[in-house]
């Protein structure tokens, strides 16, 4: 039996490939894998199965699998979904090491799609299956393609440093032929479709061990092993090999929250937000974004920096790169007196403006020496990190002269140096690029590209990935189970060494009157309720009263939330009145990713303002970890709010530190809980000046 990462070597490279169902007309879909095997240049063994046809071209072709005089190292088997499990049984016991299942109709067709899918995989016993529903891959590192895309049709592939895995088998066919049209390199490409098997990790892991790629590039409709990704994402982060992940259904409505704010301000997509953050991933926001990040990460270039050199020829293309760039916070200043006295000796007449940002070099694309000049310069120069150039319509008339120019100068300098291409030219942009110039065709994509080259160079793999450990035991098997009222929650968090605002249960106004002087006589009063949780859109909560005010109150609010709600509440709590500080919510979310702890901005407003940011829980083979304390801190520091809890203006800086320990503490209760933990979240949690704590005021918990 081969070993998974074997038998994803011989799938890449195999050196014998059998093609059940082969047609003998190219025209046809079953006709095509041959057809451009051959055409392509694979140069090992074709084995053609077809009970029909003697020969395929000048090829035998073979009555069936039994017939093939060899184990091929990889199958595409073409059969529909109905017998394609039959000849993927056959080719398992022969000992084939890979098969690629191109048919549809499996689970995206419903119950009975399932029930063939599993059928499948029941068949391949040992061997590796690509697909079902797949169109294939393509290695153009060792000229090998495996696939029926009719992206195959075009003669020629740039060959380059870039991986690809897609979970949609048309868009491996697209951005192949972009990549191609655009003059951007490519090393493999692999659909992976239903993922009966192999699916993305195995092949991120794969592609971070192969010294042909150098960037992955990712489609991703789903991800089925969130842990298995995690690991290979922080793999090929290890390796320096950056990930770049196109993530689709960013509309999809997120889970709904049952009782707490979080899940409406969390949802599905915020969650692949927080996966992609924690491991490294660059998220592209468009389909553009797929290629235009990876051809510039594949440069290895290392960008330290936010201050960029914009060399042009046209003016307003300069200024649409310069503003878009600093919309994004980059930064474009005027060169230095070195740089730009270095920058006025090249001028040779009163054309060129060299002593301002953009830097204007008027007609430049027809000198190519003043051109290399300015170049050289503005990389040798301490001002800048990178450098875009403008290729203006004056390089239309000869575009290698500003090609080659260009390429001259890259081995001076480690820097980012990019092109946006300004005039509608994509035999310019794709020459540039084939010389080692990302070219681009929006001035969005220069700041796209240099936004993700920074993401990568201050990525650093999170030690608490390996080096957290399970919270220290807290007895729960006395835990009730449903939803909980605020009194019972806030007991549990206490429990979990979560600090919680005095308070007192009471029924009558005489109860609540003798709380709020016990409490120190300003207080805030509460229904108390299971099944009202949104207290204050119903009138359950009244703050600032104190003990001649309270009971007169409680007897008001009876009263109002009966008519808001429908309920007539008959417990209350009387809590202490929590001054000052920052208001922050803290909860928990779990989807199919994992479990996450949530951090933002709370109160009332926290919906509203959405400030927040999330984290997901490590896990290992015994269970969930707690967050670590510069996870914690990380996320208080993501927030737009910052700036309040670090004394922004003069404000008190915050207790940060118990903050720190609140959510340390916060994600400890949800590792230990799992499962059992449907719903948790303090909102708010008030955090007081340094050395005075945090406070939780209020408290949803969910237990099954």
């Amino acid at each position: 039996m081969n070993s998974p990462i074997d038998a994803i070597t011989r799938l890449l490279q195999p050196r014998s490939v059998a093609v059940i169902g082969a047609s003998a007309d190219a025209s046809k879909t079953a006709g095509r894998p041959v057809a451009y095997l051959q055409k392509h240049g694979f140069t090992g063994r074709i084995l053609p199965v077809n009970p029909k046809v003697d020969r395929i071209g000048d090829l035998p072709c073979y009555a069936d699998i039994a017939s093939l005089p060899e184990t091929p190292d990889v199958a595409i088997v073409l059969l529909g979904a109905e017998r394609a499990h039959l000849a993927v049984k056959e080719l398992s016991v022969r000992g084939c090491a890979a098969a690629i299942v191109l048919a549809s109709g499996y689970t995206e067709t419903g119950e009975d799609g399932a029930r063939r899918q599993q059928q499948l995989m029941e068949a391949a016993g040992a061997m590796r299956i690509l697909g079902p529903n797949t169109i294939g891959l393509v290695n153009l590192t060792n000229s090998i393609v495996l696939s029926a895309t009719g992206a195959l049709e075009m003669d020629h592939f740039p060959v380059g440093r870039i991986g690809v895995v897609s979970q949609s088998g048309g868009i491996l066919g697209s951005l192949l032929s972009r990549a191609t049209a655009r003059g951007i390199g490519l090393s493999k490409l692999i659909s992976t479709s239903n993922e009966v098997d192999l699916e993305l990790a195995d092949f991120i892991d794969h592609l971070a061990d192969d010294p042909a790629t150098q960037v992955i590039a990712l489609y991703i409709e789903t991800v089925r092993d969130p842990a298995k990704f995690r690991a290979a994402c922080l793999k090929a982060a290890g390796l320096g090999k950056p990930v770049v992940a196109f993530k689709i259904g960013r509309s999809e409505a997120g889970a709904q929250a049952a009782v707490s704010h979080t899940g409406a301000m969390a949802g599905t997509d915020r969650m692949y937000d927080a996966l992609f953050k924690q491991v490294g991933v660059i998220r592209a926001q468009t389909f553009n974004d797929l290629l235009d990040i990876p051809v510039a990460l594949a440069t290895g270039r290392h960008l330290r920096g936010q201050r960029v050199a914009i060399l042009t020829s046209t003016g307003g293309a300069g200024t649409l790169v310069s503003d878009d760039l600093g919309v994004a916070g980059f930064e474009t200043p005027a060169p230095d007196a070195a740089t730009a006295g270095a920058l006025r000796a090249l001028q040779t007449g009163s054309e060129a403006v060299l002593d301002r940002n953009p830097i204007d070099v008027t007609l430049a694309g027809l000198r190519p020496d003043l051109l290399r000049g300015a170049i050289r310069a503005l990389l040798a120069s301490p001002s800048y990190d990178a450098l875009v150039i403008i290729v203006g319509s004056s390089s239309l008339a000869m575009p290698e002269l500003m090609a080659h120019a260009i390429r001259d100068c890259l081995p001076e300098s480690d820097k980012p140096v990019m092109a946006y291409v300004s005039p509608h030219a994509p035999e310019v942009g794709a020459l540039l690029t084939r010389s080692g110039v990302p070219a681009f065709a929006a001035a969005e994509s220069c700041t796209a590209a240099l936004a993700a080259m920074l993401k990568v160079g201050r990525f650093v793999a999170p030690i608490e990935e390996v080096t957290n450990s399970s919270p220290a035991a807290i007895a729960i098997d006395d835990l009730p189970s449903g939803s909980l009222d605020e009194a019972q929650a806030k007991q549990v968090f206490a429990r979990f060494k979560l600090p919680c605002a005095a308070e007192r249960i009471v029924t009558t106004p005489t109860e609540a009157e003798a709380a709020a002087r016990e409490l120190g006589g300003r207080v805030v009063l509460k229904i108390l309720s299971s099944q009202i949780t949104h207290k204050s859109d119903v009138g359950g909560v009244a703050i600032g009263l104190n003990p001649e005010t309270v009971g007169e109150r409680m007897a008001s609010m009876r009263d109002e939330v009966l008519a808001k709600a429908g309920v007539r509440p008959e417990r209350f709590l009387v809590q202490e009145m929590v001054y000052g500080g920052t208001e922050l919510i803290l909860g928990l979310h779990r989807d199919a990713l994992g479990t996450a702890v949530l951090l933002g901005m709370g109160g009332v407003t926290a919906e509203l303002f959405q400030d927040t940011t999330l984290r997901l829980l490590p896990q290992d083979a015994q269970g969930l970890k707690s967050l670590s304390r510069a996870d914690a801190l990380a996320m208080a520091q993501d927030l737009k709010t910052w700036p309040l809890l670090d004394g922004f203006r003069g404000r008190p800086k915050a207790d940060v530190d118990a903050l720190v320990d609140a959510v340390v503490a916060f994600s400890g209760m949800a590792a230990q809980l799992g499962d059992r933990l449907l719903e948790a979240e303090i909102n708010p949690v008030f955090v007081r000046a340094q050395g005075q704590g945090v406070s939780a005021a209020d408290g949803v918990l969910v237990l099954t």
